[in-house]
């Protein structure tokens, strides 16, 4: 399986991408987000070297690239289509919308009505992409938090008490945070009379 093509931009328009890797070129379809960092034709002789990681579906009817300017743009698009119901398609117009960090936000605050927003995506599947991911993503979250000091395990029991706390914990994290910057961040606000979308957002302010 191709993890990523890297060669010369042959070709590029709205949807998709011709990498020329050893002569043979590889057609991708891509998201917005990945078009938008694509870098422009200097002129017809002079072609980028460009990379992207790519994803194959195969299907009945034919096999077809994907293609990603970044990792996680990558994995968000593989954690997507393992919801029923989402295809490689949906999955691309979802990323065209939201960036990997976006979605995640708007999945752990279960913000449907921003995913809803993306082509071809309806208030149903967008319902079903927060239920069945949320969970998910709060596990990856947590990956590699074992074994720190006592005060810390204290926090994390006390933060998964609480359904809000603990959204917002995950999305910081997954965002890109320390789990101790995301500790001490919430520990300032006050939760009680907030939504979990607008802890993130103050967190995220104190963050700056």
């Amino acid at each position: 399986m191709l993890y990523y093509v890297s060669g010369k931009l042959a070709h590029l328009e709205t949807g998709f991408a011709v990498i020329d890797a050893g002569g043979v070129g590889y057609k991708l379809t891509i998201s917005q987000s990945t078009y938008a960092q694509m870098p422009p034709h200097r002129s017809v002789d002079e072609k980028p070297v460009v990379t992207l990681y790519s994803y194959m579906a195969v299907r009945e009817d034919g096999i077809e690239l994907f293609g990603f300017a970044t990792s996680e743009e990558l994995d968000a698009f593989k954690l997507l289509i393992t919801v029923s119901g989402v295809g490689p398609k949906a999955a691309i117009s979802i990323l065209s919308l939201l960036t990997p960090q976006k979605l995640t936000l708007a999945i752990c605050s279960d913000d449907k009505k921003t995913i809803s927003k993306a082509n071809g995506i309806g208030p149903k599947t967008a319902a079903r992409i927060v239920l069945e991911l949320k969970d998910k993503l709060k596990k990856t979250a947590f990956i590699g938090n074992v074994g720190e000091d006592s005060e810390q395990e204290t926090f994390y029991d006390s933060a998964t008490s609480s359904d809000k706390r603990s959204d917002a914990l995950s999305a910081l994290m997954v965002l890109g945070y320390s789990r101790n910057e995301a500790e001490s961040v919430l520990r300032k606000i006050d939760i009680s009379s907030l939504e979990v979308d607008d802890i993130i957002r103050e967190a995220l302010k104190k963050m700056k």
